[in-house]
């Protein structure tokens, strides 16, 4: 799977990134869920969730930034 550049992230609406953020979110609590239970067999997932989450939280912050000033 690959990951997502800034670029095509950037060409998102503000309504997907949100939607992605809270899907990404619930995702990671899921994660956690099965690596508590001992279920989970992939946990490089959680890597890629993390780092697709910074990345858009990253775009959502400079798009309040660039709207504030």
């Amino acid at each position: 799977m690959a990951r997502p550049t800034a670029t095509d992230l950037r060409q998102l609406s503000d309504a997907d990134v949100t939607e992605q953020i809270d899907g990404l979110r619930r995702e990671l609590f899921e994660l956690r869920f099965q690596q508590a239970t001992r279920q989970l067999g992939n946990t490089h997932r959680f890597k890629e969730s993390r780092l697709k989450l910074a990345q858009l939280l990253t775009v959502q912050s400079e798009r309040k930034r660039s709207t504030a000033s």
